[in-house]
Parts: C-alpha cells; sequence; structure tokens
C-alpha cells in the first residue's frame, strides 16, 4: 500500500505543472456623465457617490439586474460622495448605468 501511495506520489510530481492564475476580475466602466452607487441593491436605498464618467469598477457580486462593485478611496477625492456610512468598501450600481469592459465574458 505504501509503495502505490508512493509511486502515485512520484507519478503525480513528474506531471507538467501549470502556473495556477485566478481570472481577472469582471470590470466595468461608467460610461455617462456619472452613475449613482447605491447601499443596496435598488433604486430606494441610499446614494453612497456619484461615480464619473471613465471610472473603472471590479466587478465582486451580481443581483439580478444589480452589480456589486468595489469602492476604493480614490473615489472619495473623485466622485461626490453623496452620504458615505462607515467606510464602505463596495456598493450596488444598476447595470444599465455601466459597460462590461470589452475581452471578458458578462
Amino acid at each position: 500500500m505504501v509503495g502505490c501511495l508512493l509511486v502515485l506520489a512520484l507519478a503525480y510530481l513528474s506531471l507538467p505543472q501549470t502556473v495556477s492564475s485566478q481570472a481577472a476580475p469582471e470590470r466595468v466602466r461608467v460610461p455617462t456623465s456619472f452613475a449613482n452607487v447605491h447601499m443596496g441593491p435598488s433604486t430606494g436605498q441610499q446614494v453612497l457617490v456619484l461615480v464619473p464618467r471613465d471610472t473603472v469598477l471590479n466587478v465582486v457580486g451580481r443581483d439580478n439586474e444589480w452589480i456589486q462593485v468595489e469602492l476604493s478611496t480614490e473615489l472619495r477625492k473623485t466622485g461626490m460622495v453623496m452620504r458615505w456610512y462607515g467606510n464602505e468598501d463596495r456598493g450596488w450600481m444598476h447595470d444599465s448605468t455601466v459597460e462590461l469592459i470589452e475581452g471578458q465574458a458578462p
């Protein structure tokens, strides 16, 4: 039994190893002059910040037509902060307010 495990381990180690790389995060861009980032996936939720045109954001989640994006501290300087609660690092945008950056799967 130990001999079989040793043979299997050696066989595995002799296989060519591929470099493990994580897929790049999905990213979106704001094509309009400003886009709202809400606390939650609804227009009834408080707006955290207005994100200016051409801002690129990483997508971290989805809820139907709503996209959850990462919020950087840089947005405090470049966006229009409407209401910033406890330093949120994520917010929600309707998918009609952003465009997927080309070369990425939807």
